[in-house]
């Protein structure tokens, strides 16, 4: 695992997925605030490590707007919240990338494509895929962090395990969830 010190120079950019990764999923979409609730010891987990990475990025699919069940204004109005009570915790997100488009599209900035880790060194120049981390909870979080070079940590769900095979191809590090990293980063 990587250790504390290593990444503390600020060198190192942490990408994490939402849905699975931040808060819970549900079985559809988080179309509102109100679906929205954060997984348990991720708030405490971000506050951690905002300390360690220099910066900390969200990528995430968003398919529900080009389904037309939500729309941009809704998605971005669960962004402000959550980056709210994040920031209450005394965490930090530098940026949040959302792709909208169907799968069916397989769009430029639809992981498992590149486009949103390209979209964020844009924005962020100083960011170098080799010290950077994606966290995710699907086996299209751990191709997007591989498609550009990152180190992968998979946060293992069962509805990922029929995938588990192709998973392990593309995934360094398994852990439960979020807090589980910042445990192993502390440890080491």
């Amino acid at each position: 695992m990587i250790n504390k010190d290593y990444i503390e120079g600020k060198d190192w950019t942490l990408f994490l997925d939402r849905d699975g990764t931040i808060n819970k999923r549900v079985e559809d979409y988080v179309t509102t605030w109100d679906r929205f609730t954060f997984i348990e010891g991720v708030l405490e987990a971000i506050s951690a490590c905002s300390s360690f990475f220099g910066k900390i990025i969200i990528v995430t699919n968003q398919q529900g707007i080009g389904k037309e069940l939500m729309t941009h204004d809704q998605v971005n109005d669960i962004h402000e919240k959550m980056l709210e009570v994040i920031e209450y915790y005394g965490g930090r997100i530098d940026a949040i990338y959302y792709e909208p488009s169907l799968a069916i599209y397989e769009a430029f900035g639809r992981k498992p494509n590149p486009g949103m880790a390209y979209f964020a060194k844009r924005d962020f120049p100083s960011i170098q895929f080799k010290k950077s981390i994606m966290v995710g909870d699907t086996l299209s979080d751990m191709q997007f962090g591989k498609a550009v070079g990152m180190k992968t940590c998979w946060i293992k769900n069962k509805w990922e395990m029929k995938n588990y095979d192709s998973i392990s191809e593309f995934t360094d590090y398994e852990i439960e969830h979020l807090k589980e990293l910042v445990l192993k980063i502390k440890s080491v």
